[in-house]
């Protein structure tokens, strides 16, 4: 799992039947003091999760393990959104 920032939308009217209905996000890799480390991907939502919020996502074959998008050509799914990170007993992260 990941760490990253939901930081738009996308939206694609024709695509691959298999992805019809799931939301697209794109998110941005941050590190627990919420500053960008790597690359933006565009992430299906497996969760509800909206711009701004903090979330968990997987890359890779590990992004076709949720309901949402079993057996769906994915390579980037947000799977839960951060309530609160903590580190060394200091909050750095509270939604």
């Amino acid at each position: 799992m990941l760490l990253g920032e939901v930081v738009g939308t996308v939206v694609s009217t024709q695509k691959e039947t298999t992805l019809v209905g799931l939301k697209f996000l794109l998110v941005r890799a941050i590190d627990e003091t919420r500053k960008p480390t790597g690359a933006m991907v565009v992430a299906a939502d497996a969760v509800g999760s909206g711009v701004g919020e903090i979330v968990l996502y997987a890359s890779g074959s590990s992004a076709r393990q949720t309901k949402v998008t079993d057996n769906r050509p994915v390579d980037a799914v947000i799977m839960a959104i951060v309530d609160q990170i903590e580190v060394a007993g200091e909050v750095l992260y509270k939604k």
